[in-house]
C-alpha cells in the first residue's frame, strides 16, 4: 500500500463519518481515527514484518486547517466567474492521457466541441471517460496528472465564447 492510497484512504474515512477503522494487512497495520470535528484525522501506519532492504514509512497524522482551504482573492473569482467550470462526476485518479505513451486529451488553449474527452477518472479499476457538456476554448485545467479528485471537484475552467 502506498502513501496516496492510504491519503485517499484518510480522506474516505474522514467524510464517512466513522470514529475509528482499523485496517490490518499481511505487511502492515492502519489505525485512523477520526474526532468529532473531520478537520482533524489522525493516522497511523505500523508495518508488521519489513524487510531490512525496504524503508518503513511513518505516516503523520494528517491535520488541516480552515486556512488551507480558504477561498480565492475576489479578483481571481471575479475573472474566473465568465468561464464554465467542468466538475468531477466521481471521486477517483485524475489522468490527462488514456496511457502514458498516448498524447494529452486536451491542453489549455485547444477548443473543445461538446462531447470531447477531456480526461479519465480510475475508479475501482474502472476508467471513466469524462467528456465536455460544453463547446469552448480551455482556459485552465485545475488538477494535476494522476492525483486523487474529489466528487464535485472542479477539474477545468471552459471559456464558452
Amino acid at each position: 500500500m502506498d502513501i496516496k492510497e492510504i491519503q485517499n484512504l484518510i480522506k474516505f474515512v474522514a467524510k464517512s463519518g466513522a470514529s475509528e477503522v482499523k485496517l490490518e494487512m499481511d505487511d502492515i497495520k492502519i489505525t485512523i481515527k477520526t474526532g468529532s470535528d473531520p478537520e482533524h484525522t489522525a493516522a497511523h501506519y505500523v508495518p508488521v514484518a519489513a524487510p531490512a532492504s525496504q524503508p518503513v514509512v511513518q505516516a503523520a497524522p494528517q491535520q488541516t486547517t480552515k486556512q488551507a482551504e480558504a477561498a480565492p482573492a475576489p479578483a481571481e473569482a471575479k475573472a474566473d466567474s465568465k468561464y464554465i467550470t467542468i466538475k468531477s462526476p466521481i471521486i477517483g485518479t485524475f489522468y490527462r492521457k488514456p496511457s502514458p505513451d498516448k498524447p494529452l486529451f486536451v491542453e489549455v488553449g485547444q477548443t473543445i466541441s461538446e462531447g470531447d474527452v477531456l480526461c479519465i477518472i480510475e475508479a475501482m479499476k474502472l476508467f471513466n471517460e469524462i467528456e465536455s457538456e460544453v463547446s469552448g476554448k480551455v482556459v485552465k485545467i485545475l488538477v494535476e496528472d494522476s492525483s486523487p479528485v474529489e466528487f464535485d471537484q472542479p477539474l477545468f475552467l471552459i471559456d464558452p465564447s
